[in-house]
């Protein structure tokens, strides 16, 4: 039997999260809640499921490396078993974390939650982002393609991308939302949250 030095490579890289919903990853996935005195992902998930409808916020921190979201996308897998639709949001994949703002996080925020509703085709009607990508278009004075045909996610993806590799537009941006978070907050919570939490809400009870 031969061994396969990248297929061993993989498994052994300490920075590949390992996704627990995959077989393949599962596999490799060692317990470690008897040495770290009690399952948190056990009272992560069952806090978000007593909460119902109401809203919380967990704080999960560890030092690098200690495998934090490895443990994260076992809670994921652990929700989307029980029938819960999950954002799961890598902001290193979306932000520069050496040069970030609020109305990044916010516009990252509504890309990713965006993205997951058009993947399971959650209908949503976005109104204001529809009219502030608009302004946002003729602030800057320059050729971005913010049209929403490809969906809102793509739209705000191609704007980040626009400025994420030009700090001159990126500062532009950052000062021409920053009046606006509020709005932008708000628009999330109206357009996005608030359809995606009714709509799944009925998934979650009609069993998907």
């Amino acid at each position: 039997m031969s061994l396969d030095l990248a297929r061993f490579f993989r498994a052994c890289n300490p920075s590949k999260t390992l996704v627990v919903g995959n077989q393949e990853d599962r596999q490799y996935y060692i317990d470690f809640s008897s040495v770290r005195g009690s399952n948190i992902i056990q009272e992560l998930g069952r806090t978000i499921v007593l909460a119902d409808d109401e809203p919380n916020c967990q704080l999960f921190t560890g030092h690098i490396g200690c495998g934090k979201s490895t443990e994260l996308r076992r809670l994921q897998a652990d929700l989307e078993h029980q029938g819960f639709p999950v954002v799961y949001f890598e902001s290193d994949k979306d932000l520069d974390v050496g040069d970030v703002d609020v109305s990044d996080i916010l516009l990252a925020i509504a890309r990713q939650v965006s993205e997951s509703l058009e993947a399971v085709h959650i209908q949503f009607k976005p109104g204001y982002f529809a009219s502030l990508f608009k302004e946002i278009a003729n602030f800057l004075k320059t050729p971005v393609d913010l049209s929403f045909e490809a969906g809102l996610s793509v739209g705000i993806g191609k704007l980040t991308a626009r400025t994420k590799d030009s700090p001159n537009l990126r500062s532009q941006l950052r000062q021409f939302l920053e009046p606006r978070t509020n709005s932008l907050l708000e628009a999330i919570n109206q357009e996005l949250l608030e359809p995606a939490h009714k709509n799944c809400s009925s998934r979650v009870r009609r069993g998907w």
